[in-house]
């Protein structure tokens, strides 16, 4: 999947990256809007360390987040206390992702954004961190390492070497995702700036305070949730 990625020039903060990606969902759909939040570490992804903690932990925090979002919306709920033998339901979305870790605990995961329920999505990020400006874009066009962190955070793991080791916690059956996998965001932009506050008790100079804004969009009629084809 090719991208255009268009740069806003400067020496200094505010800096914007957009990619433009090559594939648009094949419908126009209904729009929902909603907002994530992160709050903490963002190291950068290498050859010898693909931190998978820290992966983890960022899926942690956004499956609280949607878990609310399940919780507040009105279809959302209907469908997520649906009878799991319903054509769509959130206990069926969950079974049909189930996962084994390598300690053979199960998991069962439920994106929100992927093939399974026919929606894509675009991310809007604005990256505040206490870090000096430098780039989010290496040669060749690839997503900076820290970036590449946060999007396999937002998607579920893909098999057991990329799972906790952990079971899961009381509240984490299903385990609520953003995105079945990255290639579901068609539009991407990061737009970064300073974090002015102070550092709190327990926060490190290098953590990150990020704020997402996610755009839904249908591909596929006959999968999407109604509480998207609602909007259209």
């Amino acid at each position: 999947m090719g991208c255009t990625v268009l740069i806003a020039k400067c020496d200094d903060f505010p800096r914007v990256v957009h990619y433009e990606y090559d594939d648009p969902p094949d419908e126009a759909g209904g729009a929902v809007d909603f907002r994530l939040i992160y709050n903490g570490v963002l190291p950068s992804q290498s050859d010898s360390n693909s931190r998978i903690k820290q992966k983890n932990e960022i899926r942690r925090k956004i499956h609280l987040q949607l878990r609310e979002l399940w919780s507040v919306h009105p279809a959302l709920r209907g469908l997520r206390d649906a009878d799991p033998q319903a054509p769509i339901s959130l206990t069926g979305l969950a079974d049909r992702f189930k996962r084994t870790n390598v300690n053979d605990h199960i998991y069962r995961f439920a994106p929100l954004i992927g093939a399974e329920v026919g929606t894509a999505c675009s991310l809007d990020i604005l990256f505040l961190r206490r870090d000096g400006p430098g780039q989010l874009v290496v040669d060749g066009g690839d997503i900076d390492n820290r970036i590449k962190v946060l999007l396999d955070g937002l998607r579920m793991p893909h098999g057991k070497p990329e799972m906790s080791t952990d079971p899961p916690k009381a509240d984490e059956d299903p385990f609520l995702c953003l995105l079945e996998d990255d290639k579901y965001v068609t539009d991407l932009r990061i737009s970064t700036d300073r974090l002015l506050p102070p550092l709190e008790p327990g926060e490190k100079p290098h953590d990150v305070s990020l704020i997402i804004r996610v755009k839904t969009s249908v591909f596929d009629r006959q999968k999407a949730f109604p509480w998207i084809l609602e909007m259209i």
